[in-house]
């Protein structure tokens, strides 16, 4: 039986890739917050290699927390603690010979087990966390703090709801540019840049408001959010496969 994810291809940006995919998972409570900041800030923690990708004369910084369910290696059975978890990224926007992607500053989840093998195998920045994410009705409420050994301390706390209708976002419009990505960038242990691909169907959104407790989550990056996020929306459930990352040519 085919993937839920390969229902839809017309809305790719580039082909899929030729090797096998090697993760499936499932985004659930997904919200995505967004502000605007100067590209020189961001800078400084992003590669050389890699474009910051603007719009709108800024940079973005993306803080997105979320549940992953139905996580598995595609070979391998569940493995206990690492099958449904919280998580939060924070994340800005770039490119790469014409791809864009997202960098992320850092991944926070509560399974440790989830945590180790994502640093081992695909060589991001995640780090332990204590989390929760309980939905009330049409609210969702959501707390994260950082406990990992060594990381800087770093926590959210916010709840969520939806105050429109869900809608496919359109090209050329900033939500899209937003969202519509199928590309991460990472780098290997010698420094190298290393590219992993991603695939799920469109995004369907809806316009949300975000009531924000705590936010100190871009501490890897150099800023401190005092104000409301701009733009806010919340997420369809969504069937998502990774491939492994692999050297940029």
């Amino acid at each position: 039986m085919a993937h839920p994810a390969f229902e839809a291809l017309a809305h790719r940006p580039f082909a899929l890739p030729r090797t096998p995919w090697v993760m499936r998972m499932r985004w659930l409570d997904l919200a995505l917050l967004h502000w605007p900041v100067p590209a020189a800030v961001l800078r400084p923690h992003v590669p050389a290699a890699l474009e910051l990708d603007e719009h709108g004369g800024a940079a973005w910084i993306g803080v997105v927390p979320f549940r992953m369910a139905g996580v598995r290696a595609r070979w391998l059975p569940p493995l206990p603690g690492t099958g449904s978890f919280a998580e939060l990224n924070v994340r800005t926007y770039v490119r790469h010979r014409g791809v864009r992607g997202v960098w992320f500053f850092s991944l926070d989840a509560a399974s440790r087990l989830a945590v180790r093998a994502a640093r081992a195998t695909f060589r991001l920045p995640y780090f332990d966390a204590r989390m929760s994410c309980r939905r009330d009705g049409d609210r969702v409420h959501y707390h994260s703090e950082r406990y990992h050994r060594g990381a800087p301390p770093a926590a959210f706390a916010a709840r969520w709801w939806r105050t429109g209708a869900v809608t496919v976002p359109l090209p050329d419009t900033l939500t899209h540019w937003f969202v519509e990505r199928y590309a991460l960038f990472t780098t290997a242990r010698d420094g190298s840049l290393r590219i992993g691909h991603i695939h799920h169907a469109p995004w369907q959104l809806m316009p949300a408001t975000a009531e924000l407790e705590r936010c100190d989550m871009t501490r890897l990056c150099g800023l401190d959010l005092r104000s409301e996020p701009l733009f806010v929306h919340a997420a369809l459930p969504l069937d998502v496969v990774a491939w492994a990352p692999r050297r940029v040519r």
